[in-house]
C-alpha cells in the first residue's frame, strides 16, 4: 500500500504531494470537528428545550432545575438568561454576543474546509496543465518516431492529479454542508430560546442577533 502510495506520488509529483498533505490535514480537522460537537453537546438540547417551556408556561423554578441537567454548551447563556432583566438592552445584546462567541467556536475550521474545496480542484487541473506540456514535449522530442502510448502514458498520468483534487475536495465539500447545516439549526434554537426567555409574555420587543436577523419576541 505504501509502495503503491510512494508510486502514485513519483508519478504526479508534488502536485499528488501537496494533495496527499491536503487529504490528511482535512481528515484531521473533520475529525476534531466531530469530537468538539460531541464533546460541547451539539444537538443535544432536550434538557434546554424542556427548560425553556417551562419557563414560557411561567415555572421558572423547575425550568433552572430542568436547565442544570442540561449538557449543551448553551446552558451557561440560558441560565444567564433566566436571571437577566428582559428590559435591559445591553444584557441582552451581551446575552446574544455571548451565544454568537460560542457559535465562532464551533464554527472554526470551517473556512479551511472551504479553502480546500476550493483550491483541490484547482490544484488538481494545475497538475493536469503540467503534465499535458510534459507529455508534448516528450512528443516533441521523438521526432518523427512518434509512439501513440507516450502521448496516451502522459496523458494518463496528468489526469491523476485532477482525480487526486477532487477526491479531496468532494469529501470536504459535502461534510461542510453538513457541518454548515447543524451550526444553522444551533442558531435558531438559541435565536428561538433567548426570543421566549427575554420576551416575557409576548410584551417584549423583537430581539436582533449579532447578525442582524430580527427574532420576534414570543407571544
Amino acid at each position: 500500500m505504501i509502495e503503491r502510495f510512494q508510486g502514485l506520488i513519483a508519478m504526479g509529483g508534488p502536485v499528488i504531494a501537496i494533495s496527499a498533505a491536503l487529504s490528511v490535514a482535512t481528515l484531521a480537522v473533520i475529525l476534531y470537528k466531530l469530537w468538539q460537537f460531541r464533546a460541547s453537546g451539539v444537538g443535544r438540547h432536550r434538557a434546554l428545550r424542556a427548560a425553556v417551556a417551562e419557563w414560557d408556561r411561567g415555572a421558572a423554578p423547575a425550568a433552572r432545575q430542568t436547565l442544570a441537567t442540561s449538557q449543551s454548551y448553551l446552558a451557561p447563556v440560558m441560565a444567564r438568561a433566566f436571571a437577566a432583566d428582559p428590559q435591559d438592552g445591553a444584557a441582552t445584546r451581551r446575552l446574544m454576543a455571548e451565544a454568537e462567541a460560542r457559535f465562532a467556536r464551533l464554527e472554526r475550521g470551517f473556512r479551511f474546509l472551504d479553502m480546500v474545496a476550493q483550491v483541490a480542484p484547482l490544484l488538481g487541473l494545475f497538475g493536469t496543465v503540467l503534465g499535458m506540456i510534459e507529455a508534448f514535449q516528450a512528443l516533441q522530442s521523438a521526432g518523427s518516431q512518434v509512439d501513440p502510448s507516450l502521448l496516451a502514458g502522459g496523458i494518463w498520468v496528468a489526469l491523476l492529479t485532477t482525480a487526486a483534487g477532487l477526491a479531496v475536495a468532494m469529501p470536504a465539500s459535502v461534510v461542510l454542508s453538513w457541518f454548515e447545516a447543524r451550526m444553522a439549526e444551533e442558531r435558531a434554537l438559541a435565536d428561538h430560546a433567548l426570543s421566549v426567555v427575554l420576551g416575557p409574555d409576548g410584551q417584549g420587543a423583537p430581539l436582533v442577533t449579532s447578525q442582524g436577523r430580527a427574532v420576534p419576541a414570543h407571544g
